[in-house]
């Protein structure tokens, strides 16, 4: 018996001499947990906080359809057809997520099919130089809402730069609002209101433009630009201004994700790439000038 504790003492003193690893140390370990644990937290915290925010506005946009459909049935007398617009539900959702490595990232659809951990950054090009103008990086998937920013920040350039005249976009980027915002800041839009075939019948392409409606609004007055030759010609250049920036950006400049996390800090660093797109640029556009003959 002796000799059989013995033995157990001595293999417990071998075991106490193998070194441990430092990041198998239990009190670190007992920290690691902890700090998931506070972060877990946070994150509950702010799904919830987020639920709360957006059944806030889906419950208001409810509400207005509710009020549209009594208005309608008191203006005819007959009840709307079709089912009745469904309450929002409260609280957070099953699919409602929150990155615990960047939480001011969100979850976007991206190019090619599936989603992504990404922000939105958005750049305005000038279609004659294609310097970019105006940045902004935003947690929204959609393009909507980034029309007015960007048009307070052009402008807020300096007036040496010349006038902005024209805002051309995809139709990503249409709504009657975003019309009316161009037109509250002097800049007419020339933004599609669909998608384009890439190979339009001929008839189509070189098709006179129909008679200018009367009194139209200015999302009228937009649509029938854009079917006008000089309007066709002059979204033409929205095709060849943003995408050649954001390709090179891509694939000859290598930026194509963010390094930094948090909002802020990605919006500097997609400031420093765009302003080193520009410096790019810019040094080509002097050597070619200087090539040019006389």
């Amino acid at each position: 018996m002796k000799a059989e504790v013995a033995d157990l003492m001595a293999k417990a003193e071998a075991a106490d001499a193998v070194d441990v690893p430092d990041d198998m140390l239990i009190p670190d370990e007992l920290a690691l947990r902890e700090k998931r644990l506070r972060k877990l937290a946070e994150a509950r915290a702010t799904i919830e906080a987020r639920a709360k925010e957006r059944y806030g506005r889906e419950k208001a946009e409810h509400e207005a359809k509710m009020a549209a459909r009594e208005a309608k049935t008191a203006t005819t007398g007959k009840k709307p057809g079709g089912k009745a617009p469904a309450p929002p539900v409260e609280g957070p959702r099953p699919t409602d997520q929150v990155n615990l490595t960047d939480e001011e990232s969100r979850i976007m659809p991206v190019a090619g099919g599936g989603f992504d951990q990404c922000y939105n950054a958005q750049a305005a090009v000038a279609a004659g130089s294609l310097l970019v103008v105006a940045t902004e990086v935003v947690q929204a998937p959609n393009d909507k809402q980034q029309v007015e920013p960007i048009l307070e920040k052009i402008g807020a350039l300096p007036k040496e730069l010349g006038k902005v005249e024209h805002l051309l976009a995809d139709t990503g980027y249409f709504s009657a609002d975003n019309v009316a915002a161009c037109e509250k800041a002097k800049v007419e839009p020339v933004i599609a209101m669909g998608r384009q075939p890439h190979h339009p019948p001929l008839s189509e392409r070189f098709a006179a433009a129909a008679e200018a409606p009367k009194d139209p609004t200015p999302v009228e007055a937009m649509a029938y630009k854009l079917k006008t030759p000089a309007g066709r010609a002059l979204y033409a250049l929205r095709k060849q201004t943003p995408e050649p920036v954001f390709g090179i950006i891509k694939s000859v400049l290598g930026f194509r994700q963010f390094s930094l996390r948090g909002l802020e800090k990605v919006r500097g660093e997609w400031s420093l790439v765009t302003m080193a797109w520009n410096l790019k640029r810019m040094f080509n556009l002097k050597r070619t000038s200087a090539l040019a003959p006389a």
